[in-house]
C-alpha cells in the first residue's frame, strides 16, 4: 500500500520502485498465512472466482469488461487526449535527473523510441548542457527483443570502489516482468558493458532468481541476499524473512544465514554502510509496518540492536545516530531523571558513545501544531531538515556537534510554496545539493548550490540552475490557494485549490467565487504518512485545467502532513475521519460555490482507492463522478490477498474483533447496497499488481454491476505492477481514459 516496498529504499541509480524464468505467474498467489487458512470469509462471496488472477474465466471477464469500456469512450476525443499525454511523457526536453557515482551521473530514461527505457550515463560537464551526450549501459526494449521477455526497470545499486581513485566497476541491476514487485537481479560490469558472467569471461555472476525481495553489495565478491529461498523463507506478507552473506561463485542455496525474522513479522534486508572510514553491515528488521530494528552486524559477529523504540526510525551517518521519533519515548525510570521527548521529534547522539551506553540525546527538530519534519538529508558536513509549514516546505542547514541543537540556519530565497526537494550530490566527498522546485503550475526546475560555501547573512541564496522542464500547458490567468475545510470533529482540514484561467464573478470572505459552478476534480490519499506536497500537473494542466476544470488536492489525516500525529488520528478505528475529512473538503468546495455535486469528481489509488471506495459508499450524493485506481476495497480478505498482511498495522485484523467493531464499516465491497444512486464509476488495475491484489476492482465491479448500477466502468492493465502502467503508451492510455470519462460526466453538466 505504501508506494514503494520497504526494501528499495536501498536502491542507488535508479531514476526516481523464487520463481523460475517462466511466466512470472508465481509473483501472484495469494501469500495466505497458514494460521488464517482454516478461518473462512467468503461471506458467500459469489464473485471470489475472480481472485484467480490469470485464471482462463477471470482473463475472459477481464476482457469483455476492457471491451465494453474502451467501446464507450475510445472515441476521437480520447485519441486527442491520449495523443496530448503521449506529448508530454515523451517529450525530449524533459529533465533526465541523475545521481552521481564516481565521475559519471546516472539516468533511467523512457521515450517513445525506448518505451522500456535506457539506463545511461554521462559526465557533469556534458549533463550541463542542453543536449547531453550519453553513453548507453542497458536498453531494456533490445534486451526485451533478445530474451524474448517484457522486463520493465526496476532499478540499480553501484558498487563504491575501495578507494576514491579507483573507477565504478560492477552494478546489482533489478527487472521484473510486466512491471510486479517481485523481480529478478543480475550483475552487471559497467566498464565492459556487458553481463557478469554472461559469454566467455568466465568470472561467475551474481543472479537472484524472480521473487520480492533483493541484493546488495557487501564487497566485489560478497553480497546480503533476501529473497525466497524456498520452503518457508518468506513472511505471511510475501516478503524475505531470511538475509544471508553470499559469496561468489557459491551456490546460493548455500549462502551463510545472518539473520531470520519471524514468519509472522514482514520482512528483513541486509546492507552495508560503505563510508570510506566507517564501513559498517545492518540489518533492517521491520516487525511490522511501523515497528523496526535497526542492528548493527559488529565485525566479531555479535550483534547490536539500536535500542530505540520500535516505532521509531533510526539512521547511522558517520559519527552519529539520528532517530525520528513516531511516538512519544520517556528516557529514565525515576521522575526527576526521566526525559520524555515528543512523537515528530528527531534526536541526535554521537554513535559510538550511544555504543557504550552514553543516552544525552540532542533535540535538533521538534514538532508543533503547525510544523512537522518530512525528511532530512545528510552532505559531508551539514544535515539538511526538509520541515513542512501548513504543507509548505522550509529547509534548514544544521552543523553537526554545534550547539545544543547544531546551529539550525534557513536556505533564503526559495519559494514560499510549492514542493522543493533537495538530494546530495555525493555526501561522502562534497556539501553540494541538487535542489528541485515546482509547483502546480510551474514546470520543475533542477538548481545546485553549495553549502560550504553559503553565507547565512545573505537574503538569498545563489542556485546555479541546471536544467528547467518546459511548460506543458498555458498557465496564464490560473491561481493556486490553500484553503481549509472544517470536519466533522472540528478539525482544519487544508486543501489546495487550481482555478482555471476565465473565473469570475462575485468574491466572498473564502476567494474567489465563480460565475458558474465548475467541473472539479477532488484527489485524495490519507495513509501511511504520506504527504501530498504541490507539484506540476502537466497531464491535469494540458487534459483538465485547460478545459475549464477546477483541481483540488485534499490533505486529510492518516497522511503525512502534520507528521505522525496527523497519521495516527486516522488509523484503524479512527478510519472513519479521513473519510470525514475529505467529505469535509468536498461540502466546502459546494458550499463556496467553486462547484456542485452534479460537477464533483474524485480520485485516488491504492490507499486512495479504500478512500474513493468509501466515498462511494458513504457519500453518494457527494459526487457524480469517481475514479478507482488499484484499489484496496475487501477489507475482510485484504489480509489474506498477496502482501495485505503487512498492512494490518494500518487498518486492523480482520480475524480479530476488529472486523466487527470497524474495519465492516469501512469495507467498501461489504457496504453496496441495493436501491442506491451511486456515482459514475471507472475501476481501473492491473493484472501484474502483486502488492494490491487486482481481486479487489474485478469483485467491486462485479458486484456493482450485478446489483443494477448500470454508469460503471472498468479497465485492467495486463503490465505495470501496483503503478498500473510499464511504459509511457500504458500510462497515456490509463490516463487519457480516465480524463475522458471525468469530462463525460462532468463537464457538460448543468
Amino acid at each position: 500500500m505504501h508506494p514503494f516496498p520497504a526494501y528499495r529504499y536501498q536502491s542507488a541509480t535508479s531514476d526516481p520502485a523464487s520463481g523460475g524464468a517462466g511466466s512470472g505467474d508465481r509473483a501472484l498467489v495469494d501469500h495466505t498465512d497458514t494460521d488464517h487458512a482454516d478461518s473462512d470469509h467468503t461471506d458467500n462471496d459469489s464473485h471470489r472466482w475472480l481472485e484467480a488472477v490469470d485464471s482462463s474465466e477471470a482473463l475472459a471477464w477481464v476482457e469483455d469488461q476492457n471491451r465494453r469500456t474502451l467501446e464507450r469512450f475510445e472515441d476521437a476525443e480520447f485519441e486527442t487526449l491520449q495523443t496530448g499525454l503521449r506529448e508530454i511523457l515523451d517529450a525530449d526536453d524533459r529533465i533526465p535527473f541523475v545521481v552521481k557515482r564516481g565521475e559519471h551521473y546516472y539516468n533511467f530514461w523512457q521515450d517513445a523510441e525506448h518505451p522500456r527505457g535506457l539506463w545511461r550515463r554521462t559526465t557533469w560537464e556534458s549533463y550541463r548542457q542542453s543536449r547531453p551526450a550519453w553513453e548507453v549501459l542497458i536498453d531494456v526494449d533490445a534486451l526485451n527483443a533478445a530474451e524474448g521477455e517484457n522486463w520493465v526497470w526496476h532499478g540499480a545499486s553501484c558498487l563504491e570502489p575501495e578507494t576514491p581513485e579507483a573507477p565504478w566497476e560492477r552494478a546489482l541491476v533489478s527487472l521484473s516482468r510486466g512491471g510486479a514487485d517481485a523481480d529478478v537481479t543480475r550483475e552487471f560490469d559497467l566498464i565492459d558493458k556487458r553481463w557478469v558472467g554472461a559469454g566467455d569471461n568466465g568470472e561467475a555472476g551474481f543472479e537472484r532468481p524472480e521473487a520480492k525481495g533483493g541484493m546488495s553489495w557487501i564487497d566485489r565478491d560478497t553480497l546480503f541476499v533476501y529473497t525466497d529461498f524456498g520452503t518457508d523463507s518468506l513472511t505471511s506478507s510475501g516478503y524475505p524473512r531470511c538475509v544471508k552473506r553470499w559469496r561468489r561463485g557459491q551456490p546460493m542455496a548455500e549462502a551463510t544465514t545472518l539473520f531470520e525474522a519471524g514468519k509472522r513479522e514482514l520482512m528483513a534486508i541486509g546492507f552495508r554502510d560503505r563510508t570510506r572510514g566507517f564501513e559498517r553491515d545492518f540489518i533492517h528488521h521491520a516487525l511490522a509496518f511501523y515497528e523496526q530494528r535497526l542492528i548493527e552486524l559488529l565485525p566479531d559477529g555479535e550483534a547490536f540492536p539500536i535500542e530505540v523504540p520500535l516505532s521509531a526510525q533510526a539512521v547511522v551517518h558517520r559519527d552519529w545516530l539520528l532517530v525520528h521519533l513516531r511516538d512519544d519515548w520517556t528516557l529514565g525510570s525515576e521522575s526527576e531523571t526521566a526525559v520524555s521527548y515528543p512523537s515528530g521529534a528527531l534526536l541526535a547522539i554521537d554513535y559510538p558513545a550511544f555504543k557504550r551506553g552514553d543516552r544525552g540525546f540532542t533535540v535538533l527538530f521538534t514538532p508543533d501544531a503547525h510544523r512537522s519534519l518530512e525528511g532530512f538529508e545528510w552532505t559531508r558536513h551539514y544535515l539538511v531538515l526538509d520541515i513542512l509549514e501548513d504543507v509548505k516546505h522550509r529547509l534548514q542547514v544544521l552543523t553537526p556537534g554545534q550547539g545544543d541543537d547544531w546551529a539550525p540556519q534557513p536556505i533564503p530565497g526559495l519559494p514560499d510554496a510549492g514542493e522543493i526537494g533537495v538530494a546530495a550530490v555525493d555526501d561522502e566527498e562534497s556539501d553540494e545539493l541538487f535542489v528541485i522546485t515546482t509547483d502546480y503550475l510551474t514546470p520543475t526546475t533542477l538548481s545546485r548550490m553549495d553549502l560550504a560555501q553559503r553565507d547565512p547573512a545573505a537574503s538569498d541564496e545563489r542556485l546555479e540552475t541546471i536544467k528547467r522542464a518546459p511548460s506543458f500547458f498555458e498557465s496564464q490567468g490560473m491561481r493556486v490557494t490553500q484553503r481549509f475545510a472544517t470536519s466533522q470533529d472540528g478539525t482544519r482540514i487544508p486543501y489546495f485549490l487550481v482555478l482555471p484561467a476565465g473565473v469570475e464573478g462575485a468574491t466572498s470572505g473564502h476567494g474567489d467565487r465563480p460565475a458558474q459552478p465548475l467541473p472539479t476534480l477532488l484527489y485524495g490519499y490519507g495513509g501511511f504518512e504520506i504527504s501530498l506536497t504541490p507539484h506540476y500537473i502537466a497531464g491535469a494542466g494540458r487534459s483538465w485545467l485547460s478545459r475549464g476544470g477546477a483541481y483540488v488536492v485534499a490533505n486529510i489525516r492518516g497522511g503525512g502532513e502534520y507528521g505522525p500525529r496527523w497519521h495516527r488520528a486516522a488509523l484503524k478505528g479512527e478510519r472513519h475521519k479521513a473519510f470525514e475529512d475529505f467529505a469535509a473538503v468536498a461540502e466546502d468546495l459546494v458550499a463556496t460555490g467553486i462547484t456542485t455535486p452534479e460537477r464533483l469528481g474524485i480520485q485516488g489509488g491504492s490507499n486512495g482507492g479504500l478512500l474513493v471506495g468509501n466515498m462511494i459508499t458513504r457519500y453518494p450524493d457527494h459526487f457524480a463522478a469517481a475514479v478507482c485506481e488499484v484499489p484496496l476495497l475487501d477489507m475482510r480478505r485484504y489480509h489474506q490477498l498477496l502482501a495485505g498482511a503487512s498492512w494490518m498495522a494500518e487498518y486492523g485484523d480482520p480475524d480479530s474483533a476488529d472486523w466487527d467493531d470497524f474495519l465492516k464499516g469501512y469495507s467498501p465491497y461489504h457496504n453496496l447496497r441495493e436501491g442506491v444512486d451511486y456515482p459514475a464509476v471507472l475501476f481501473t488495475t492491473s493484472t501484474r499488481d502483486d502488492r494490491v491484489h487486482p481481486g479487489h476492482a474485478r469483485k467491486m465491479m462485479a458486484k456493482m454491476a450485478a446489483m443494477g448500477a448500470g454508469d460503471v466502468y472498468y479497465f485492467e492493465n495486463t503490465e505495470g505492477g501496483h503503478g498500473g502502467a510499464a511504459d509511457n503508451a500504458q500510462r497515456a492510455k490509463l490516463s487519457a481514459l480516465a480524463w475522458r470519462f471525468l469530462w463525460d460526466r462532468l463537464g457538460a453538466a448543468g
